[in-house]
């Protein structure tokens, strides 16, 4: 069976390298193309550290894939190109892997679309850590017998967007789990702006960035006589990298969009196999 064929989008960042020294211990996985607005001209192993691998870092993602011929992009950039990178790939048939977070309702709607219109897959996640996919799975499930929630999430300094779209995800699936809406817990006297976080679906989000970090998110429950902490953290970036290979893999068992993780983790949209199947 022929290799996947695997281009990166955001190669020469943290979490593009990452993707890099991971595909390139992969059997069965071939990394043929790197894509980023630094490191230009530079072999993409070299860059990630695991030497070189005759995969150059290309600033047009067009003419990169013209030359490699990718059967996935995997896309971790910005929140302002990411939209760009997909529709790029997509009209041309190529499966999409994108954990840059922060695209909107319509964009969503339109990568469905495209995946419709070129029988692609696109596979978006704002987590591809498994520890934190459970995570959210066991928020869901709590969610359905506690009536207050709050979510602490805690990132790097690096980090661009606040909140998480984990935390955003993980607010979600917990409204999505509810018969009704959580109560809020009213402050009379709020001395500072912001300080009681944020509100998405009925859940306070509060959202820390420091160095040191990496990411970590406590979801906490609050109930009558006690509180549920369901806590993940992440202390390194190879932790995403099991879920970013399970993602590459499934792009070719299924097609449309898929959103989150948890989808790919159970057989996701299992009345739309790939054609031909």
């Amino acid at each position: 069976m022929a290799s996947i064929r695997v281009l990166v989008c955001g190669a020469c960042g943290r979490m593009g390298q990452a993707v890099v020294q991971a595909v390139s211990h992969q059997s069965g996985i071939l990394l043929v193309g790197a894509v980023d607005v630094v490191g230009v001209g530079e072999d993409a192993g070299a860059v990630a550290g695991v030497g070189a691998l005759d995969v150059p870092v290309q600033d047009k993602l067009d003419a990169a894939i013209e030359s490699a011929a990718p059967d996935v992009m995997v896309d971790f950039t910005q929140p302002a190109v990411v939209m760009a990178n997909v529709r790029c790939a997509l009209s041309r048939g190529i499966d999409c892997v994108v954990g840059t977070t922060g695209l909107s309702d319509d964009d969503l709607a339109e990568v469905r679309h495209l995946c419709q219109a070129h029988s692609a897959t696109a596979i978006i996640a704002p987590n591809f850590s498994l520890g934190a996919t459970l995570m959210m799975q066991c928020a869901q499930l709590a969610a359905r017998h506690f009536d207050y929630a709050e979510i602490l999430e805690l990132h790097h300094e690096g980090k661009k967007d606040a909140p998480s779209g984990t935390a955003l995800r993980t607010a979600d699936l917990m409204a999505e789990a509810r018969s009704g809406p959580f109560l809020g817990v009213p402050t009379e006297h709020v001395k500072l702006d912001g300080v009681r976080g944020g509100e998405h679906r009925g859940v306070v989000i509060h959202s820390v960035r420091l160095p040191g970090l990496v990411a970590h998110q406590s979801v906490i429950f609050g109930g009558v006589g006690e509180t549920l902490t369901i806590r993940h953290d992440t202390t390194g970036r190879e932790s995403f990298m099991p879920g970013v290979l399970l993602a590459i893999r499934k792009t070719q068992e299924l097609e449309g969009l898929v959103l989150g993780l948890e989808q790919v983790l159970a057989g996701a949209d299992r009345n739309c196999p790939k054609a031909g199947d």
